[in-house]
């Protein structure tokens, strides 16, 4: 039986004294797309954080297709093969969209088609016109293409997206759920952290809600979209576009 593409099991995560991650544990299957959500605070950064080895996990354990990752460096995970595309997009402002592109170049991982130039302007053709500008002088929605593009060119593995669709229009949002859709089909595994709920589980096959650091559900998306009672309680009212 195949490994798993991510999975966490009793993970505890601190910042300082502050206990943040309480016993976390999910996977993702090869493939698919994990929705993570939760309130504000409700620990998903922080879970985000741990997996690309920011914060170190006081105790739990980290797998990527079977091999343990958690206490290693963040430059080690990515070559290992997680990318992440980071809230707030993060992204080289004084260096060109296509700079920012080949600086996150690295060689892709067996048995997946390489991501190159060419491909992330085919999927965003607005950075194909754009690709000798300044990011910094891009929207906000170019530049969050950029970002996921980005992380793209690193030819992950696994794929971390935290909040892709904040801030964004709606015409936009509904690009970037296009551009999840599409790599969802082309088999790419992704753990989206989003706070529009209709975008996350519209594309996501299971999902998780996290409560204080808690897992508080594990499952299909479809039980959690019938299951009001536990949306409202956990997730309260969300924005839809």
């Amino acid at each position: 039986m195949a490994p798993d593409a991510l999975s966490l099991r009793n993970v505890h995560a601190f910042y300082g004294d502050s206990h943040i991650l309480h016993g976390v544990g999910f996977s993702l299957s090869a493939g698919g797309v994990l929705a993570l959500l939760g309130r504000n605070g409700a620990g998903k950064t922080t879970c985000i954080s741990t997996i690309i080895g920011f914060l170190r996990p006081r105790d739990g354990e980290i797998r990527l297709f079977g091999e343990p990752i958690n206490g290693l460096g963040p430059e080690r995970i990515s070559h290992l093969g997680i990318g992440l595309v980071p809230q707030g997009r993060r992204i080289f402002s004084s260096l060109t969209v296509r700079e920012n592109l080949i600086v996150a170049r690295q060689r892709g991982n067996s048995g997946t088609k390489p991501w190159s130039l060419e491909r992330i302007y085919e999927m965003f053709p607005r950075l194909r016109e754009r690709h000798a500008q300044l990011a910094g002088t891009l929207s906000g929605g170019e530049q969050q293409m950029l970002a996921i593009g980005r992380a793209l060119m690193g030819n992950p593995r696994v794929l971390l997206l935290d909040e892709p669709s904040e801030g964004l229009a709606p015409l936009i949002v509904a690009e970037v759920g296009r551009a999840i859709r599409r790599l969802k089909d082309e088999g790419q595994s992704i753990v989206l952290v989003e706070q529009n709920r209709q975008l996350a589980l519209d594309v996501a096959d299971s999902a998780v809600i996290l409560n204080t650091g808690r897992c508080v559900f594990s499952g299909s998306a479809n039980e959690l979209l019938n299951n009001e009672d536990l949306i409202a309680q956990n997730l309260g009212v969300y924005r839809a576009h």
